[in-house]
């Protein structure tokens, strides 16, 4: 097996994944009630707004990480 090389596209991956996590867990940033939206307060909302988000990203970085393999494996036949 050949080690770990952190590449940029493997850095991109992380940011994808880690970005929900961050967005989410810095609470001070989205801890008020302007502006609203529809009437619903921006905590709830910014909160709901990382759901479609966090699924665009994690859909991105599977298709980076699945790309990234085919090239480690010498760009094998599709799958």
């Amino acid at each position: 097996m050949k080690p770990a090389v952190i590449t940029p596209t493997r850095v991109v991956i992380a940011l994808c994944l880690v970005a929900p996590f961050v967005a989410m867990l810095w609470v001070g940033s989205y801890a008020k009630t302007d502006p609203a939206l529809m009437g619903i307060p921006f905590f709830y909302w910014y909160q709901l707004l990382w759901v479609p988000i966090s699924a665009v990203l994690t859909m991105i970085a599977y298709q980076l990480w699945r790309r990234d393999q085919r090239a480690r494996r010498g760009g094998g036949a599709a799958e």
